[in-house]
């Protein structure tokens, strides 16, 4: 049976739901009152619009995953260096970097730091790696961990590869970009990625527990809650560097009281911290760029009932606020609310929680084998195992699809560097055993359905053909 004990204590944790709550919703009935009803704005102004499931994408896309290799242990990102090597390099969330080439597993890890990294709860460990734009050059990539010594305090840290041996990570070339403090074990975000912009962008949660009860998400005096943006082009004595375009960076200057205008004045956030880039957020656990229109998909995930895609257009500056937690997509928290403050900007796309639980980006699809791909947002859910795709339908408006239902625990995913896709899953949950001691987890190839060969493995589930009526293309 797909929905198994683990998967539902999965959901409970990720999500804030309780167990209590589960076990006493009927199967098939909705899981909130009101839950169809729109997040009302105060004042009056209409309710937000999102995309929801049920939506019919161009061109007919149907799609599988194919295993690419297994035996990992509670693998949750997958990267390429963009070197030209053809490597992937596959995350486990334990504390190491495993190499895979052609398919196949390296025995030995190209970086190593389970001993530094606390991975005990399902949200704690290793987080993610990102290289360097100028990676092929400099050799520099950076990690994203719950450290040890410091309780579970989240680790930006520089590394450079071995100078003999490309496959090898140098372990004594560590330099700390940033320590972000984490009051509870979840919601710790994670995700790096470096932006056409060439700075480096860092997802943080809110700090954990459930609700924001530390109230970060609206809280520009903290890191947490936020999407962080930085440039780590800077001396070795120089952690890192604040763009002088992040919105909140505010230069010590006179105070004047008179013939200034209010929009000025509106600018002034004295405890702002300048690393912010983005705001309003409870898990931004994987984001990704477009490197074709450089646009910024952030989803986040929610607390018992919605999950959210935001996107960000390439060029609009930064400064969005995204809700939280005032909103849960275009849903007011708590869910019983009649109105929400007119607060944050409202995601492209939603869906609830007899979906799924918690909202995997996996990516945007920009490779050349599979042309009926191309532009899509691929979306995946770690309780259900379902993939959708996100993309502008012909009217223009977004339009949000189930492509597949898949019998796999999906906790990340990435790109080649001929941007083709791979997908991440455990077999994992939050009441133990450690990391080394689940069943192992896999990496797989995200696919157009019907380029399958009769001799791989899918994930399951058949691929959901496109709905032959409801919105136009």
């Amino acid at each position: 049976m797909k929905h198994i004990l683990s998967i539902i204590m999965a959901a409970t944790l990720l999500s804030g739901t309780s167990l209590a709550q589960q076990a006493a919703r009927p199967e098939g009935q909705g899981q909130q009152p009101g839950q169809a009803q729109p997040a009302q704005p105060a004042g009056g102004a209409p309710p937000m619009q999102a995309a929801q499931p049920g939506g019919r994408l161009p061109g007919n896309p149907q799609v599988q995953l194919v295993k690419v290799a297994d035996g990992l242990i509670d693998p949750v990102n997958v990267v390429s260096a963009r070197d030209g090597s053809g490597r992937l390099f596959t995350v486990e969330r334990h504390g190491r970097v495993m190499i895979v080439k052609n398919g196949q597993i390296q025995k030995e890890p190209f970086l190593d730091i389970v001993d530094k990294t606390v991975s005990s709860f399902l949200e704690q460990g290793l987080y993610d790696i990102e290289f360097h734009p100028d990676f092929r050059n400099n050799g520099f990539f950076y990690v994203h961990f719950a450290e040890m010594m410091r309780n579970g305090d989240s680790m930006i840290v520089r590394y450079k590869v071995s100078a003999d041996n490309p496959d090898k990570a140098d372990p004594n070339s560590a330099k700390v970009i940033m320590q972000i403090d984490q009051p509870y074990a979840n919601h710790n975000g994670g995700e790096l990625a470096f932006g056409p912009d060439g700075l480096l962008y860092i997802g943080s949660g809110d700090g954990g527990w459930e609700g924001d009860p530390l109230e970060a998400g609206q809280n520009l005096g903290t890191l947490l809650g936020k999407l962080l943006r930085i440039d780590v082009n800077t001396p070795d004595n120089q952690p890192y560097a604040i763009p002088r375009d992040n919105p909140f960076t505010q230069p010590t200057q006179l105070v004047q009281l008179f013939d200034i205008p209010e929009s000025a004045f509106a600018k002034i956030h004295t405890y702002a911290k300048p690393e912010i880039w983005a705001y309003g957020l409870r898990n931004p656990w994987k984001f990704s760029f477009d490197r074709q229109t450089g646009d910024l998909y952030l989803p986040d995930v929610g607390q018992n009932h919605w999950e959210e895609i935001n996107v960000q257009p390439a060029g609009t500056g930064g400064g969005q606020n995204y809700g939280w937690k005032f909103l849960m997509g275009t849903h007011c928290f708590p869910i019983d609310q009649p109105n929400c403050p007119a607060v944050g900007i409202p995601p492209v796309a939603e869906y609830n929680h007899q979906d799924g639980c918690a909202v995997m980006g996996l990516g945007i699809y920009r490779g050349r084998e599979f042309r009926e791909l191309n532009g899509v947002y691929f979306v995946g859910d770690y309780c259900s195992g379902k993939v959708w795709g996100l993309a502008r339908d012909g009217r223009n408006q977004w339009a949000f699809q189930e492509l597949i239902d898949t019998d796999v625990q999906i906790t990340g995913g990435g790109e080649d560097e001929n941007g083709e896709m791979y997908v991440t899953s455990c077999n994992c949950n939050y009441g133990g055993p450690a990391a080394a001691e689940n069943p192992p987890g896999s990496l797989w190839r995200l696919v157009a359905a019907g380029a399958v060969r009769q001799n791989q493995e899918t994930a399951g589930g058949t691929p959901i053909p496109q709905p032959t009526s409801g919105q136009s293309q």
